[in-house]
Formats: C-alpha cells, sequence, structure tokens
C-alpha cells in the first residue's frame, strides 16, 4: 500500500472547490500505482467520510484537527510507501517524516516506484 501525500487544503483558504481540485490531482496518482500492483491510498479517502460520520461540517471544521492527520498518521502503520507529490503541504510533509523515522521508502515522482513483486498463484 502507498500512501499518496500532497496538498489537500494547503494554500485553498477553506475553497472546496480548491481542495476539490487537490484531491482530483492526488487521485491521478491513484491508476498508475495500481498499475504497477500496488495498492494506493489517499489519507483524505478515509479522514473526509470520519469526519462527516462525526457530525463535522468538513475539514474546516474544529474536529479536523483529531481527524486529519491522526488518520494518515495511523494510514502509515499499514503503508509499504509513501508518494510525495509537489506543493507546500504540512501535512504531506508531516507523512513524509514519519515515513522516514519508520524507514518506509518516499518516492517524489512515479517513475521512481517500482513494480510489485508477484506471487505465484
Amino acid at each position: 500500500m502507498i500512501l499518496i501525500a500532497g496538498p489537500y487544503a494547503s494554500g485553498t483558504n477553506g475553497d472546496p472547490a480548491l481542495m476539490a481540485r487537490n484531491l482530483r490531482r492526488l487521485e491521478e496518482a491513484a491508476w498508475p500505482i495500481f498499475q504497477a500492483g500496488h495498492v494506493p491510498m489517499i489519507g483524505e479517502w478515509v479522514a473526509l467520510p470520519v469526519l462527516s460520520s462525526a457530525g463535522a461540517s468538513g475539514p474546516d471544521d474544529p474536529l479536523a484537527a483529531e481527524v486529519m492527520y491522526p488518520t494518515a498518521e495511523r494510514l502509515l502503520q499499514h503503508c509499504d510507501a509513501v508518494l510525495r507529490l509537489p506543493g507546500e503541504s504540512r501535512g504531506a510533509d508531516q507523512d513524509v517524516a514519519i515515513a522516514q523515522a519508520r524507514g518506509i521508502p518516499v518516492y517524489h515522482s512515479l517513475e521512481e516506484i517500482p513494480e510489485a513483486p508477484t506471487s505465484a498463484p
């Protein structure tokens, strides 16, 4: 499983359209990662439904501080690598720091990601 890390809320001033655009940009990396034999993961895929089910109004809700970064940190306990996409992002930088502390590879482009080993049927 490879965590895709990059800007989501950074630089958007809470504009939902800009955050949606950033999420789409993160999601563009999902298919190539999947084609390489890995499982792509984006923290917001988990954190946003958790926020919603907790009754939060969205990523700018005060509850988000208890969900957004902690979700990525929990996911990183199960990830084999991180793909850090360009752009300023405190959360993505934090993901990279956690990955490096755990000895998990950090890639900075899709081309760096190796094909997943195949297992015999």
